[in-house]
């Protein structure tokens, strides 16, 4: 991945504008688009001329020998180019060009923004550089010219127009040129870029019709999703020429990207073929069903320039309801469903036979209606994503009951799993099969299907591993993992809410998002401002920008874990409420009913509150603060005790205060 155009300062000075214009239209049509809009080209023309002028008088100054500089590079993760950049051999200029324009606005700031993070995460060569973001506005007069140094890698915004912009360059090279000389813009230019995309990105990718694998580039992500796909496709390969029916297990740690997987297996373009449509994908994730089709239609719309009303109709098949499509094929018996392929997202979180004739009325679990469904074509793959210690409610069967429906009444289903579901000493409840009953079945493994890395806390890839230590009170080694693996994954606790806004409001920059999250338990948190019964738009909350009272940004409005699931912040503040607290160096458990909380005794629903915690603690991307209130001595509900207990026991394991 390169600049459209790209060469020497110096050189650029005396190159041809009408060539540097040609070239950059050429590969522009190379991507796809055919035909620039002539106000494109003007812009392009304008800005060379005076870029050409500004390094000029820059050169009669200082030396710009080393300078480099390159137009339109491209930026996969976000579909967009960046203006134009000056590589000096001691820091990245990012420039982001407004033809025309005499304000500074907010979104062209928040743009900037973005580039320059994601070159600060995703691009290798700008790993531990300093990037100098300029958002040059032709006419720019509002905002005073501002260059100052700081300890970020990334800088704080030279806002400049077309009279102060060589001079802010002159003074940008004096408070850097006594660096490290460490970077040369054409390694720069060709170093590799791996962006890794949040679980929104990625589908609008997909639906697009461009492969993930064009978004996510890094080691890590490339092995988990292209080597489970090509296992995947393999599979279906082989199911459809040996006319074999198989389920095929995808496991992994939370945030390594199952449902990336699953999406990028259906709409996968290898899987069409004249007997079978892509398949389909299935999930009983209500927010995200609701999260990525209003995100798709909102892309599509603007892509398209029609309204988002239209465009709804146009998405709404990319991913499907799975109680619906349970309810209708299971209801009717002749119907086959067109499609002979099918990705069961959190299928560990299918209904048992209880929940299901609570809901719907009839006596069988969700995987057995499932196998029933897809029983009925010659030959079918289903593919089911399994979370671990995420089940969150009564009714969600868990893995055994996938194995329970096999062996009990689909033995002429192969299975096809990871090593992990099939290890000695797995507690029989986390089991897929029953050895008793598990002889004469064909058990493929493939290491493939399981997910080992989380993809979601690319800053690192220990988090899951330090939640699980948290969550099962291990002490030592999650100390460990904090001091020795969570070095880029900034993790703070506070005793005060606006503490852990003022952290979460400092380190939000761009479109990055923060956001309170609370178990749907916590309901005394309500004292201090945060309902967890409060309505609740998981759209607006998710989507929505900066200016919406309603979004995640304000900060107002708490998700709870039922409506993260599956989703993702880029900085969370974990709210903990005493549902889940320490007693005598262990976690006990309750539940407030009315106006007081009562001891939950019962093992299922003990794992639900801890699987409550470990969804809320493994929502960010890039870091996270915790806050735990410090409680009341004039309200029972809200002991000081209690919320001292856990704050007591996060210290130890090592989390720094914010105080």
């Amino acid at each position: 991945m390169a600049a459209h155009y790209s060469n020497s300062a110096k050189s650029f000075i005396n190159d041809n504008k009408d060539k540097i214009v040609g070239i950059l239209n050429h590969e522009s049509e190379k991507e796809g688009f055919y035909s620039q809009l002539n106000k494109q080209i003007e812009v392009w023309n304008e800005f060379l001329i005076f870029m050409q002028s500004a390094l000029k008088k820059v050169s009669e100054n200082i030396c710009i020998d080393q300078w480099g500089i390159l137009m339109e590079y491209p930026i996969p993760r976000r579909g967009k180019r960046i203006d134009c950049l000056i590589i000096l051999p001691f820091l990245i200029i990012v420039i982001e060009y407004k033809y025309g324009k005499k304000k500074f606005e907010s979104n062209d700031i928040s743009q900037l923004e973005d580039y320059c993070l994601d070159l600060r995460d995703f691009h290798k060569e700008s790993k531990n550089k300093y990037i100098q973001p300029i958002l040059l506005v032709s006419y720019g007069s509002e905002i005073p010219s501002q260059v100052m140094r700081t300890s970020n890698f990334v800088q704080d915004i030279v806002f400049s127009n077309q009279v102060n912009f060589v001079n802010n360059l002159i003074k940008i090279d004096s408070q850097w040129n006594k660096e490290k000389k460490e970077i040369e813009y054409k390694n720069w230019n060709n170093s590799s870029y791996k962006p890794t995309p949040t679980i929104i990105e990625a589908a609008i990718s997909l639906y697009a019709n461009k492969q993930v694998d064009s978004i996510t580039k890094s080691e890590t992500s490339i092995y988990n999703l292209s080597s489970t796909s090509d296992t995947i496709l393999e599979t279906v390969k082989y199911a459809r020429n040996n006319k074999r029916k198989v389920i095929c297990f995808i496991t992994g740690v939370p945030g390594a990207g199952k449902t990336l997987a699953g999406l990028n297996i259906i709409h996968n373009k290898n899987l069409i073929n004249s007997e079978t449509q892509i398949g389909s994908f299935l999930s009983g994730n209500v927010p995200l069903i609701n999260v990525l089709t209003k995100a798709l239609a909102r892309d599509y719309a603007k892509r398209n320039k029609i309204t988002v009303k239209e465009s709804e109709r146009q998405v709404k098949t990319f991913i499907h309801n799975v109680h619906q499509f349970l309810n209708f094929y299971f209801d009717n018996k002749t119907e086959i469903p067109p499609d002979k392929i099918v990705v069961f997202d959190e299928a560990q979180r299918a209904w048992d036979a209880r929940q299901s004739n609570r809901k719907f009325k009839r006596n069988f679990s969700e995987s057995e209606m499932m196998f029933e469904i897809m029983n009925r074509h010659d030959w079918a793959v289903i593919v089911s994503l399994i979370g671990s210690g995420q089940e969150l409610n009564s009714g969600e069967a868990g893995l055994r009951e996938w194995g329970r429906a096999i062996e009990t009444k689909y033995r002429n289903w192969e299975i096809y799993i990871s090593s992990e579901l099939n290890e000695a000493g797995v507690p029989y409840k986390d089991q897929l099969l029953d050895p008793t009953f598990s002889k004469d079945l064909k058990i493929v493994e493939k290491p493939e299907l399981h997910l080992k890395v989380s993809i979601r806390s690319y800053r690192s890839e220990a988090l899951s591993d330090w939640v699980n230590k948290v969550i099962a009170g291990d002490v030592v080694t999650a100390k460990e993992i904090l001091k020795n693996k969570l070095g880029d994954y900034p993790i703070y606790l506070t005793r005060s809410l606006q503490y852990a806004k003022n952290w979460l409001n400092s380190n939000q920059k761009g479109t990055r998002r923060t956001g309170l999250l609370a178990s749907s338990g916590g309901r005394r948190l309500k004292a201090f401002g945060i309902d967890v019964d409060a309505d609740f738009s998981e759209v607006s909350w998710f989507l929505n920008d900066k200016n919406d009272v309603r979004s995640s940004f304000y900060l107002e409005i708490v998700a709870k874990d039922f409506k993260v699931q599956g989703l993702e912040l880029d900085w969370a503040g974990v709210c903990w409420d005493i549902d889940f607290f320490r007693k005598d160096g262990t976690w006990d458990f309750r539940s407030f009913r009315g106006t007081k909380w009562v001891n939950v005794n019962q093992e299922s629903r003990r794992q639900f509150i801890k699987n409550k915690y470990r969804v809320l603690l493994t929502r960010a991307r890039e870091g996270m603060v915790i806050w735990v209130p410090e409680g009341n001595l004039k309200d029972l509900t809200r002991q000081p005790v209690y919320y001292d207990r856990i704050y007591e026991y996060l210290t130890s394991i090592g989390i720094p205060i914010i105080a």
